[in-house]
């Protein structure tokens, strides 16, 4: 009996050896994989903001803008046209642990749009800790790759320097609890909307 005992475990521990080895080889991504598979991830998730500035130029209305600050600070100052679902109660403390909240609102938003968030700055990880609690309620986001900072104090840090004088960062900022309303005009951006575009 003690035979038969070993022999069923040897058995039972090479199948799983040949199975993971087996699984391993089918799975197994090259390093060109992975290189591959971040441009795909980081073209899905990321939003230039040359190309939503673009897009607020031409009128374009593919797209809701979220800002995650709280309402006292969306309500200071917010890039234009976008919705405030904070992440924040206030300034200083964090409302993550508020899911059915924010994902609820989120929930409520245009679903033939895509939606992009933006939070304080560029390090800042709200954006992705919001967008992960999205996933995982089935609703998918894309990020703005800068925050609030970079759009309202560093317009010269994303911007072509000849856009230095020719575009006001005002232009593209509103205060108050509405969103407001990008004016539409010429973009003097050498980026285009497409494939190829910033």
């Amino acid at each position: 009996m003690k035979r038969l005992y070993l022999i069923v475990i040897i058995i039972a521990l090479a199948s799983s050896f040949i199975g993971s080895a087996i699984t391993g080889l089918f799975l197994a991504k090259t390093e060109n994989d992975l290189i591959k598979d971040f441009y795909y991830t980081e073209e899905a998730v990321h939003v230039s903001p040359h190309s939503l500035r673009g897009k607020m130029d031409k009128g374009v209305t593919d797209f809701v803008l979220v800002d995650l600050r709280s309402r006292e600070e969306y309500e200071k100052e917010h890039v234009i046209g976008a919705v405030n679902i904070p992440a924040y109660s206030d300034k200083y403390t964090s409302a993550y642990g508020e899911v059915n909240r924010i994902v609820s609102a989120f929930e409520a938003l245009p679903k033939d749009k895509d939606i992009i968030t933006y939070c304080y700055s560029m390090p800042c990880m709200t954006s992705r800790k919001i967008g992960k609690m999205l996933a995982d309620h089935g609703i998918y986001a894309k990020y703005l790759n800068i925050g609030w900072n970079e759009w309202r104090y560093h317009w010269t840090l994303w911007n072509h320097e000849f856009e230095w004088n020719t575009t006001n960062v005002t232009d593209y900022i509103a205060a108050g609890p509405e969103p407001g309303v990008p004016k539409i005009k010429d973009s003097t951006s050498p980026c285009r909307l497409g494939e190829f575009g910033c």
